[in-house]
């Protein structure tokens, strides 16, 4: 059996159960409670504005230090801030502030934004996104770390180990190796497109170059940081896993029809392939996911139930069944007891 070096196992959510914003965010902190449960390393949370079905949350400073509340050893971390949409100050001081009152265990992704429709709103231009995420990191990194600040200001709090806690979240070789530059961690995505010159490419085909340009342009004597995200469902019953599956994906096939991508003439067999969905029992799981060679070179695995996103209960039992069953057996072992609570 192939085992993998997982050192840190992570839960993610998008915020997107079928319910009302409050509701969504009641659900999701319980779901960061039965991952801490669980003896998850990790819970991260991705920022979305506007589009309700593609995200529900766009402040997450604000709900992280209400699940540091609700919790006392998991880290937590922001999967992605959009930080060209940010003031970097701004940022600067909501993330001190949350590390603080988690007691240190916040971890910081960014990236440039997907949603381009978002930067007009912002009175941006999204052309612009790169740039403007270059020179918000910069500004972040320095007030984080007690620079003067321009006009001759100085953060307070600073909080100097958070640079050391920065993730870069990317879709292709060069935005790795900028990463890979600055010493940051690597977010990888739990799919993406496939280049049209090659439909059929693997989703390791496209991420394993990514990780090479990561791992060579990373400064001598830092440890590498990879994240690799992957939608995970994992069940007591495939037909059940399979139920849900086909009434979640369907509200993604808009998306799957406007590449062709079909081929096994099953349209929830298809959605699997082309989202890159690890799904079914324990057993089908483990060797579904130990076909995916990105995560063999990978120190963090972030399981999400996006884009199956059954219901809570079953995304409870999910990450209950992914700890206790799948991911021990792809090496990783949990730092404390599963149920223990410990200060971070």
């Amino acid at each position: 059996m192939t085992t993998f070096p997982i050192k840190r196992l992570g839960f993610f959510t998008r915020l997107l159960d079928q319910v009302d914003a409050a509701e969504r965010y009641r659900l999701a902190t319980q779901q960061i409670v039965q991952a801490e449960k669980c003896g998850f390393d990790s819970a991260w949370i991705a920022q979305h504005h506007f589009h309700e079905g593609e995200g529900g949350l766009p402040a997450p400073f604000v709900f992280l230090a209400h699940a540091a509340a609700h919790t006392s050893r998991i880290r937590l971390g922001t999967g992605i801030v959009t930080l060209p949409l940010e003031l970097p100050i701004r940022v600067a001081e909501d993330a001190a502030v949350t590390d603080l009152m988690s007691e240190g265990r916040l971890e910081v992704g960014v990236g440039p934004g997907g949603n381009l429709s978002a930067f007009t709103a912002f009175g941006l231009e999204s052309d612009q996104r790169h740039a403007l995420f270059d020179n918000n990191l910069a500004l972040l990194k320095t007030a984080w770390s007690g620079g003067t600040l321009p006009g001759g200001d100085k953060l307070y709090p600073s909080s100097p180990s958070l640079v050391e806690r920065v993730w870069q979240a990317t879709f292709t070789v060069s935005g790795a190796r900028r990463a890979g530059l600055a010493g940051d961690g690597l977010m990888l995505s739990r799919t993406q497109p496939r280049p049209p010159e090659a439909p059929q490419s693997s989703l390791a085909d496209i991420q394993n170059p990514m990780l090479d340009a990561y791992l060579e342009a990373l400064p001598k004597g830092v440890e590498p940081r990879i994240l690799a995200s992957r939608t995970i469902f994992v069940a007591d019953d495939h037909k059940e896993a399979m139920r849900l599956a086909e009434i979640g994906l369907s509200r993604m096939r808009h998306r799957l029809a406007a590449t062709g991508n079909f081929s096994s003439g099953s349209l929830v067999g298809d959605l699997i392939r082309a989202m890159d969905v690890h799904i079914g029992t324990p057993d089908e799981v483990i060797a579904s996911l130990q076909a995916d060679s990105t995560l063999q070179r990978s120190t963090d695995l972030t399981m999400q139930v996006h884009s199956i996103d059954p219901p809570h209960p079953y995304i409870l039992r999910s990450i209950e069944l992914f700890a206790g069953k799948v991911a021990p057996a792809l090496g990783w072992a949990p730092e404390v007891k599963a149920g223990t609570r410990q200060v971070a």
